[in-house]
């Protein structure tokens, strides 16, 4: 099982940038893959981006390709998130979440999770 915690979200004007943190504590991380998702008032939850934590690739939705970076930090433990030229469109709360990629989860990048961080909100102000 695998700990998560977010932060670096906040308010944000369309146009900035924002860089959210996913620490991660744990055994066996090097063969786990964390994901970001978000989920906005009313809607459903939606995958962002993924990478694995091994190196070997990285993932993202169409509506933030260009825009967002995934990245990890090894030495940290801790995914980051940089969100560039942000749009109100990306006012949500954001979470991390972890798979154990030795389970094969045919779902990967967009699904097959089993731990979730508590969440982080970004606002992004027109």
């Amino acid at each position: 099982q695998v700990q998560l915690v977010e932060s670096g979200g906040g308010l944000v004007q369309a146009g900035g940038s924002l860089r959210l943190a996913c620490a991660a504590s744990g055994r066996y991380l090097r063969y786990y893959a964390v994901g970001w998702f978000r989920q906005a008032p009313g809607k459903e939850r939606e995958f962002v981006a993924a990478i694995n934590w091994s190196g070997g690739g990285t993932y993202y939705a169409d509506s933030v390709k260009g825009r967002f970076t995934i990245s990890a930090d090894n030495a940290k433990n801790t995914v980051y998130l940089q969100m560039n030229s942000v749009e109100p469109e990306d006012t949500a709360t954001y979470y991390c979440a972890s798979q154990d990629r030795r389970n094969h989860s045919p779902q990967y990048p967009q699904g097959g999770y089993n731990d979730w961080g508590q969440g982080t909100q970004v606002t992004v102000s027109s």
